[in-house]
């Protein structure tokens, strides 16, 4: 009963949607020509039969689908609905999942977001914080996290990855006072977003080197161990400050869905302080 009240309410929204997307529209905005006597058109907008002719569907099936029906529609077939409504790529996003399809996650041109993303990052000093790319590639980093975790300009282009840095490091790895645990968890990560974009030849390379350089890798990479990120406090032993506490969080910004923020933060007032002596500021308080 609950599934069958969510999808009724999902297709209640549909036709909303649908509703308002149509009466925005003007014949002109399609191509079609302008009414001679526009205040024939009792309701702003196009005619529900324009728009199913556009999309290449039924005037009853339209009907239908913007009456909020129990009706089941193809992928095909909504996409097509939305190019003829002129929807933009997230008004599409949002369509397909009224619809109950899969909505695909938009792909951020890196070069593009670059300033904006490294402005974000240097914020958050002294908390290390770095921006991930879909294949776990890194896209920005600060100065703590170069200072405190490692230097990622200074790996090869192929290798600035988050999986090459806990597996392929020994500096980075040597500096984790538990490795394992956080190399799992970042590799079930890794593991889950690969599983959603089989063929992707990214992530195969990685699979590949990595498997090729790291026993620890390959034995885990068969497993298929799937594990969402949970909160954890991690501990870095550093050669200049020692021992420091980090609690690690994960975001994504809204604009960016396919970005990841990573920040650890200190976990305490030693772990802070030890670390604005690093950057050479003054001793921070909290």
């Amino acid at each position: 009963m609950a599934d069958e009240t969510r999808r009724s309410a999902r297709h209640a929204e549909l036709a909303a949607f649908l509703r308002a997307q149509r009466a925005r529209l003007r014949p002109a905005d399609v191509g079609l020509p302008e009414d001679s006597h526009p205040g024939r058109r009792r309701t702003p907008g196009l005619r529900r039969e324009e728009v199913a002719e556009i999309a290449g569907v039924s005037v009853t099936w339209y009907t239908w689908l913007e009456q909020g029906r129990n009706i089941s529609a193809s992928e095909q077939v909504i996409d097509a609905v939305a190019r003829a409504l002129r929807l933009r790529p997230d008004q599409r996003r949002h369509i397909r999942g009224l619809a109950g399809l899969s909505t695909a996650v938009r792909e951020t041109p890196v070069d593009d977001v670059l300033p904006r993303l490294q402005r974000l990052v240097d914020a958050a000093a002294p908390s290390i914080a770095s921006v991930y790319d879909r294949h776990f590639d890194y896209v920005v980093w600060n100065t703590p996290y170069r200072l405190i975790r490692h230097d990622p300009a200074e790996l090869p282009a192929g290798r600035r990855n988050l999986l090459w840095m806990m597996f392929g490091d020994e500096g980075s790895r040597a500096r984790l006072v538990r490795w394992e645990p956080a190399a799992r968890a970042v590799l079930s990560q890794f593991r889950a977003a690969a599983g959603q974009r089989p063929g992707d030849p990214r992530f195969a390379a990685l699979v590949a080197e990595l498997t090729g350089i790291s026993p620890e890798f390959r034995e885990w990479w068969a497993e298929y161990t799937i594990r969402d990120f949970r909160p954890a406090t991690i501990a870095v032993d550093h050669p200049g400050i020692g021992v420091i506490e980090l609690e690690v969080f994960q975001l994504r910004p809204v604009e960016h869905p396919d970005m990841l923020l990573v920040l650890q933060v200190p976990a305490n007032r030693d772990s802070l302080q030890r670390i604005s002596s690093l950057l050479g500021g003054p001793p921070a308080r909290r």
